[in-house]
């Protein structure tokens, strides 16, 4: 018997996933009269990877997804590779043909898969229609090969400088900056160095600690990792070596939504998770739970921090709650969960424990306190107590674990498959007793139709 679409055994609940077939990279991302639109890596006919096309989904709210047609397919340049999408407010590109402005694609033309093979080269495409449909241009590539397989675009607008801004992976570790007038005609601004990363870069400004006058720019490499500096419209000027965001064993490729506007304020962002397992599914692979971005000050100088966009509390329906609980160590508390969709709040005082964890349908994210380290699916990442407290908040779907800790210091997004026979969601203590101060344990919604 065949299951209902998007109800599936290991189809994700609450994260994006396609309707069948292959995706990776989330590109393209743009918001446009009320729509989040979510552009991603897509084999249309295969659901293994192959035959990139941008594949094209939006909302109206960040959760609820309704997936579109195709919207970039494959040309004489090339299969269609990762980059971005803006709104083009004023018509510098000359693309506009109707009363709106129109939205415009960036993105890789993967050459090598061309035929003849050709080398990567960066190319765009525009929508007069709200995204419903492209038409490439036709003076495409509007930036020809420069190094490697230099790919993956990311546009933004620099209002001081009055000009887009192209942030591009060359090769090795090496990304530049390019500048453009209207999008078509571009100039190399200055090379960007992102030692241990390559691929998917983001370029974004976010203030520090909410405050308008003091500003970093972050750049950003796909497997999680970035570096904080300066930009003045022409130089990125680091100030710091390669900080690491995202430590789990399976974010990779994030990107943030241009054109968010000024009355949200968020800088969003989502990411591929990649590598994950869907056994007899019709689709193969998912996106994370997108995020909201801060930068804000820690005794360790400045720092990003990500945590769920706040739409997420929507989905919340049965809620357990706990305080002051103390978990003795073989005394584990096992909530009674009902469903697979989870949200976790909780706050937990060490005391003399060794270590304290939460066996997530038999999976362990384990906090050593002797190492001061949190590791869960393989990875681990240092993290500091504040105070003698761990805070973590965790996201739990069918077949993926988002762990945010320290209000999202450290993050780890991890892909799994369940064990059956174990419960939902166990807490323990090791060497000593914890207090959990605070525990909220949230049942979510789905946010596919009913069956």
């Amino acid at each position: 018997m065949t299951e209902p679409l998007y109800h599936e055994t290991h189809r994700p609940q609450f994260h994006f996933t396609p309707r069948r077939n292959w995706t990776n990279d989330p590109n393209g991302l743009v918001y446009y009269q009320g729509e989040w639109h979510l552009f991603f890596q897509h084999n249309p006919t295969g659901i293994k990877w192959g035959n990139m096309t941008w594949g094209h989904a939006i909302s109206t709210d960040l959760l609820h997804w309704t997936q579109l047609p195709n919207a970039l397919e494959p040309d004489r340049l090339g299969t269609i590779y990762s980059g971005s999408a803006v709104v083009d407010w004023n018509n510098p590109s000359s693309l506009q043909t109707g009363t709106e402005p129109p939205l415009v694609a960036i993105y890789t033309s993967a050459g090598s898969h061309a035929q003849p093979p050709k080398p990567y080269t960066q190319s765009i495409a525009c929508s007069n229609d709200r995204g419903r449909s492209w038409i490439k241009y036709a003076g495409n590539p509007v930036l020809d090969h420069i190094a490697g397989a230099n790919r993956d675009p990311k546009v933004i607008w620099h209002a001081p400088s009055a000009q887009w801004i192209m942030a591009l992976y060359l090769d090795g570790n090496d990304y530049a900056l390019f500048g453009s007038p209207n999008l078509r005609a571009w100039t190399s601004l200055c090379d960007v160095a992102l030692p241990g990363v390559s691929e998917c870069p983001d370029f974004f400004p976010l203030a520090v600690d909410g405050d308008a006058a003091n500003v970093r720019w972050v750049f950003w490499g796909a497997a999680g990792c970035y570096r904080l500096g300066t930009f003045d419209g022409r130089t990125f000027t680091p100030e710091t070596g390669v900080l690491r965001a995202e430590w789990g064993a399976n974010g990779y490729a994030a990107q943030t939504w241009s054109d968010v506007p000024e009355a949200d304020g968020r800088r969003i962002q989502i990411s591929w998770m990649a590598g994950g397992k869907y056994p007899a599914m019709p689709f193969n692979q998912q996106f994370s739970f997108p995020v909201e971005l801060t930068l804000r000050n820690t005794p360790d100088s400045i720092r990003l921090y990500r945590q769920p966009v706040r739409e997420l509390e929507t989905l919340r329906a049965r809620t357990l709650r706990w305080e002051q609980r103390v978990v003795e160590p073989g005394a584990n508390l096992i909530p009674e969960t009902e469903g697979e969709l989870f949200e976790v709040h909780a706050e937990v005082a060490l005391g003399d424990a060794q270590a304290f964890g939460v066996l997530v349908r038999g999976h362990d994210l384990c906090y050593d306190a002797v190492k001061q380290e949190i590791s869960a699916l393989g990875k681990a990442a240092p993290l500091a107590p504040h105070d003698g407290v761990i805070r973590l908040q965790l996201l739990v779907d069918r077949t993926s674990l988002e762990v945010f800790a320290q209000d999202g210091l450290v993050t780890m997004s991890s892909c799994f498959l369940p064990e059956a026979a174990d419960s939902n969601l166990e807490f323990y203590a090791k060497g000593g007793a914890v207090t959990l101060r605070s525990l909220e344990v949230y049942e979510l919604r789905s946010v596919w139709p009913p069956a």
